[in-house]
């Protein structure tokens, strides 16, 4: 099913989205790598706030190449990173910022699977190389978040967003997810294959 979705979304439109499901966003999404996960969950847990609200928000795994023009900011590339490399501490990102978006390449672990399903959000895939298609659809910067501390690769932007897409859901709140039922299905071919050359 194709969605057109405005952030930001109630936890019931999010728990409703299947795997398969391709989304359009309009709305607030926010970048974050390993350092901003890592940043943000160091601060809550501190006591400190933190300058927006994810939940309010889609999360982008992705270290953008933004440039100074006429005062404010451009986006010239916004690809995904891959998201693997937050499985350790994303399942706990989950729990305590409550994101109902993740977007990201890859896919990832049963970690963030078994928190996908706790509190009711979606892992989408965009495809990777399109970073100057993703770039297109970012309307402007609404702000940027630890520049200084970690760097523009690293740093929380905040990007305002029309129709961005395609994502793809491949990890879903009911359980569902489209890599291990390709890890299955391929497995099943292998196997069917072994078994004509060996009866051969």
């Amino acid at each position: 099913m194709e969605r057109n979705l405005t952030l930001p979304i109630d936890g019931a439109t999010a728990r409703e989205l299947r795997v398969s499901d391709i989304l359009f966003l309009t709305g607030t999404i926010f970048t974050a790598r390993d350092e901003a996960h890592l940043l943000m969950l160091e601060a809550q847990e501190s006591g400190k706030d933190i300058p927006f609200d994810p939940s309010q928000m889609a999360l982008f795994h992705c270290g953008p190449v933004v440039s100074r023009q006429n005062g404010g900011w451009k986006v010239i590339a916004a690809g995904p990173t891959t998201s693997i490399r937050m499985e350790l501490f994303e399942d706990k990102y989950l729990e305590t910022f409550r994101p109902p978006i993740i977007i990201g390449k890859g896919g990832m672990g049963d970690r963030t699977q078994t928190a996908l399903e706790s509190v009711g959000a979606v892992y989408t895939h965009y495809t990777g190389g399109a970073g100057a298609l993703a770039a297109k659809r970012i309307e402007s910067v609404e702000g940027v978040e630890w520049l200084e501390e970690l760097g523009m690769p690293e740093a929380a932007w905040l990007f305002k967003v029309k129709d961005f897409g395609p994502l793809l859901v491949t990890m879903d709140s009911a359980g569902g997810n489209l890599y291990k039922d390709l890890e299955s299905a391929v497995a099943g071919n292998i196997k069917a294959i072994m078994e004509r050359i060996d009866a051969t």
